[in-house]
């Protein structure tokens, strides 16, 4: 979690040769990013969601779910700030 971190901060900073030497060094020592995820309490029930999994079994309902407060979120004028948004770092090794 550090190297990516690491990473992260030089790319916020703008030093992409930087953090492609971090991901080269993660790659070097076999070093693997977790990938994200998030766990939410429905019904005392914990349903957890990673990044790029699709094996929920309500996975339609829920993206469905999800767009229509997407949609609901630009009405009402909602703008995302994306100066917080970083690339993906794995991006820059390619």
């Amino acid at each position: 979690a550090s190297f990516v971190l690491l990473s992260n901060i030089y790319v916020a900073a703008g030093k992409l040769d930087d953090a492609a030497k971090v991901r080269n060094v993660m790659k070097d020592r076999g070093v693997k990013k977790q990938p994200g995820r998030s766990c939410i309490e429905v019904k005392k029930r914990i349903h957890e969601f990673s990044v790029g999994d699709t094996h929920h079994p309500q996975k339609e309902e829920i993206f469905s779910v999800l767009q229509q407060l997407s949609k609901q979120m630009a009405v009402a004028g909602y703008m995302p700030d994306t100066m917080a948004v970083l690339c993906d770092a794995e991006e820059l090794n390619k």
